[in-house]
């Protein structure tokens, strides 16, 4: 494979080493650097305005990273930004979706660019409704569907370029309780399944299991990227993140 790569031959789905950002005078990341390790869901846990969006805008190139280094599958976004581009899947937080097309529309649109031809892309929307479990609702238009039928619409729509890393930007923001936990299942069902490795940015202590991985932002910083068990301790993950962050219950 091209890109860099690790001793064991593969590189990270995603690395970010010592990246900094500011608007203006403020500062809005301080020296990030965090790993997300091929096949592994990894939570970005901060409170809103911790810089979750801000990292999220500089691996998808919405802003020029101009301080370190970020890689998507071994590729420097930087020096190759299209290769870098090319394995990455996003869902944010806002709505990406035509509402007044179909679902299958927007998958095909979506396809066309990434430069998929007609015959791959009709091959490929049919395998990602499989998964995210919508392929009846196919030819219904968006504004048809629920709001957790159109998150999963957006995580197909993320997957049909076959992406090595998911972005996904406080994807539950608006859904109800049921509708949060079927897109957090699906994620994860998509990562444990070898389909791709995730990033999941949350301010929601809940959505967040004992084995994951957790880095957890603050302020723009780094505090710490751990598993959330050895985090929580025995004060368990919510005292853990309150006593870390300094925010108030």
């Amino acid at each position: 494979m091209t890109g860099r790569q690790t001793a064991e031959g593969i590189a990270p789905a995603l690395e970010v080493s010592g990246v900094s950002h500011a608007f203006g005078k403020a500062a809005a990341l301080k020296d990030v650097t965090l790993v997300v390790p091929r096949g592994s869901f990894v939570a970005l846990l901060g409170v809103n305005g911790a810089g979750k969006t801000t990292l999220f805008s500089l691996v998808t190139r919405l802003y020029d990273n101009v301080s370190g280094v970020i890689r998507v599958a071994g590729h420097d976004l930087r020096r190759a930004p299209g290769q870098a581009l090319a394995r990455l899947g996003v869902v944010f937080q806002t709505r990406a979706l035509d509402a007044d097309l179909t679902v299958t529309q927007n998958l095909a649109y979506h396809a066309a660019l990434h430069g998929i031809d007609r015959a791959t892309a009709r091959t490929r929307i049919g395998e990602v409704l499989a998964m995210v479990d919508l392929s009846d609702r196919a030819g219904i238009r968006v504004s048809a569907l629920s709001g957790g039928q159109q998150r999963r619409a957006e995580i197909a729509r993320a997957l049909i370029n076959r992406p090595d890393l998911l972005l996904l930007d406080e994807a539950t923001t608006g859904l109800d309780v049921k509708s949060r936990r079927e897109v957090l299942a699906l994620v994860r069902g998509l990562v444990a399944g070898g389909r791709v490795s995730a990033l999941w940015a949350t301010h929601v202590l809940d959505e967040i299991a004992p084995d994951d991985l957790v880095c957890v932002l603050h302020h723009g910083s780094v505090l710490t990227c751990a598993v959330a068990r050895d985090i929580a301790g025995d004060a368990g993950l919510t005292q853990a993140f309150l006593s870390l962050t300094g925010v108030e219950a």
